[in-house]
């Protein structure tokens, strides 16, 4: 090392909160899906709640700062994605 010490800005240290939790959420997912144990998937399943939440209030704060921008969808584009979900359900069953 040479000596010198980076500061993480409040935006990186968020940025990396939000990263962390989402790989989080794919793990425990995972592990819920996998688990034959029902004890062991109780405790992912409320892991997964609990990062849940924290990935949300990362992405909020992260959102109202204007650091994540997002853009809302049209209402046609949220039929369209509904009628596509509802479609393969019929083709499931």
């Amino acid at each position: 090392m040479n000596g010198t010490l980076t500061m993480m800005t409040e935006k990186d240290l968020i940025e990396d909160i939000l990263s962390s939790e989402k790989q989080l959420i794919s793990s425990y997912s995972s592990g819920i899906t996998e688990s034959s144990c029902k004890n062991l998937r109780n405790v992912l399943v409320n892991n997964l709640k609990c990062s849940e939440e924290t990935q949300y209030r990362a992405f909020d704060t992260m959102k109202q700062k204007g650091w994540y921008p997002t853009k809302d969808a049209q209402d046609n584009e949220v039929q369209k994605v509904k009628d596509d979900v509802y479609n393969l359900s019929k083709n499931i069953k």
